[in-house]
């Protein structure tokens, strides 16, 4: 695994990328995504370049459809994922339109770092790779981001336990229900988030986010 040259620079590479990637090669199930995309969302942003923050937990665990992106799948999937479904659905809501299918590379073109907070999982396990390390690096990337004020979409209690490695002031950090099936009508539709970090963006005197058209 090559790290991301614009990341390289976290410790996380040098002290626990190591050990994962051992625990990867020992593990004899097909690991999702491919290992040219597990680093995908930290390779479409660099540092400087993040605007939005957006935490996952994993990627999907169908093969096929992780491609390095939270949130994220290859532009040929159909059925959504129910979660992104859920997203779309407020996408809809907040701005009469949403994404013609579930690859989000785009918005990580306008500065939203997608990041899993587990960047591996086994086909058909779920959660698998939870306790593998990966979060290490995601406290990382997060502590380094917060030099400059950003803003940070926390979904559901796994995403928001890693608030207390955001520092300095004057980010914007929104809390919700997370939008899968189980919990999106306990707070996240109707929540707006999309259309906040717009608001937060342009009252700072930046261009808003497209999130709906490629």
């Amino acid at each position: 695994m090559t790290p991301p040259p614009a990341w390289a620079h976290l410790p996380f590479f040098t002290q626990d990328l190591p050990r994962i990637e051992a625990a990867l090669a020992e593990d004899g199930r097909q690991i999702l995504p491919p290992a040219p995309q597990i680093f995908a969302a930290l390779d479409a942003c660099a540092p400087e370049a993040v605007r939005v923050v957006i935490l996952g937990q994993d990627p999907y665990p169908t093969p096929g459809h992780a491609h390095g992106l939270a949130f994220s799948v290859a532009p040929d999937v159909r059925p959504l994922p129910r979660s992104l479904s859920n997203i779309y659905k407020e996408l809809q809501e907040e701005f009469g339109a949403c994404p013609p299918n579930g690859d989000l590379r785009f918005w990580a073109a306008q500065g939203v770092l997608l990041l899993n907070t587990a960047l591996t999982v086994p086909a058909g396990s779920a959660g698998a790779h939870a306790r593998l390390g990966w979060s290490k690096l995601t406290a990382q990337v997060i502590e380094s981001l917060s030099e400059h004020p950003r803003a940070f979409i926390l979904w559901g209690n796994h995403a928001q336990g890693f608030a207390k490695h955001i520092h300095g002031p004057d980010h914007l950090i929104l809390r919700s229900a997370h939008p899968s099936p189980l919990s999106a009508r306990r707070g996240f539709f109707g929540s707006r988030p999309f259309s906040r970090v717009n608001e937060w963006l342009i009252a700072r005197g930046d261009t808003p986010i497209n999130w709906t058209t490629p």
